[in-house]
């Protein structure tokens, strides 16, 4: 809101035309003199922010008055508000409010979020402890008496987003299913924008997927005849939206790091499922799970030519350093299948968690 005040002097000066003075003209001068307020802007010195799960983060956002350089006129409070916003921009979600002194932080960011106020006109919100679900961008609101202004800051996280299907086989979820077989394996349903990245960094699967939006899509970087046909451009392959209760497919799922350590049980003799789970619990772990596995993989480089039982009784082994027998072509986790729990043998991967 500004207000305005317009001052209006008009000037008009006649003169007969004078044949011995040329230079003497009719004259029109119009003075307009502005005088604006003081006019609220909100403004994110960053516009994406980068960190892990289990870390701290902090959403830069300050606010300023255009026409005086004091934060804060002294005549309102100010009311700040962060919210996170959904995937199609439709809905919000409340993070926390701010005024004066009193405080509120909302679900599961109770007790996680605080204001960084490092100036009287710092509305940073700081996180902690952030979680998987903490990706996506939110909103920063600055609102005094009438005036109001925003500023969005988006929240990325490292991680690898990896395609699954559960044992019953491929296009046999739904998308309330996809999203616990997300939470099951140590990850939730990719967005977007995560495959997208995933795409550019080499992923490529020709099973269509569900995206956190509700979406339907698939990367591929290898046009090829099974995947849309060998003329295809390369890029992330759009089925649109779908039933969310009726359609079925296979779902990209997003892990990030873990607070754990992810290992080979080395164990004398090869072991049934039963036996995996046992084995791990007898060493102080769990069976590991397949998020847990590709965040191993991806974002800690390692490296085991050994398959071995997951907790969903699939085999994988992951492959950082592609080699004869071992991946020759590609880094990747490898999968062998979900192998007939009570007679196949394979090694186990554990997961052991710190305190």
């Amino acid at each position: 809101m500004r207000s305005l005040l317009f001052l209006v002097l008009i000037s008009i000066c006649w003169a007969e035309p004078h044949p011995n003075n040329s230079s003497l003209e009719h004259e029109g001068i119009i003075h307009i003199q502005e005088e604006n307020g003081p006019r609220l802007l909100v403004v994110a010195e960053q516009t994406k922010v980068f960190t892990h799960r289990g870390g701290n983060v902090t959403l830069p956002c300050k606010f300023y008055h255009e026409h005086t350089s004091t934060a804060g006129s002294g005549t309102h409070k100010i009311r700040v508000k962060w919210t996170k916003l959904t995937s199609d921009y439709l809905k919000e979600v409340d993070v926390f409010v701010a005024m004066g002194h009193h405080r509120k932080s909302y679900g599961n960011y109770q007790g996680r979020v605080f204001l960084k106020e490092s100036s009287e006109n710092d509305a940073s919100l700081v996180i902690t402890d952030i979680m998987l679900e903490d990706y996506g961008r939110y909103k920063c609101e600055v609102i005094e008496g009438l005036e109001d202004d925003t500023a969005v800051v988006a929240l990325d996280l490292e991680g690898v987003v990896f395609p699954y299907s559960p044992r019953l086989g491929r296009y046999n979820l739904n998308f309330r299913e996809a999203q616990q077989a997300c939470r099951g394996q140590d990850a939730i349903i990719a967005a977007f924008d995560q495959l997208y990245e995933a795409w550019r960094a080499g992923l490529d699967w020709c099973n269509a997927g569900w995206l956190s939006d509700g979406s339907v899509q698939y990367p591929i970087t290898k046009p090829r005849e099974p995947c849309g046909g060998r003329n295809t451009v390369p890029g992330v392959r759009n089925y649109g939206f779908w039933d969310k209760e009726r359609s079925r497919y296979d779902v990209f799922c997003f892990t990030s790091n873990f607070n754990g350590r992810f290992y080979y049980l080395i164990h004398p003799t090869k072991l049934t499922y039963d036996e995996a789970v046992q084995a791990c619990l007898k060493d102080g772990a769990q069976i590991a799970k397949v998020g847990q596995i590709f965040a191993a993989w991806k974002l800690l480089g390692y490296d085991r030519c050994d398959a071995g039982w997951l907790a969903d009784g699939s085999v994988r082994y992951p492959i950082s350093r592609p080699r004869k027998r071992c991946s020759p072509n590609e880094a990747a986790v490898r999968f062998v299948g979900f192998p007939d729990k009570k007679h196949k043998l394979y090694g186990v991967y554990c997961f052991r968690a710190y305190n």
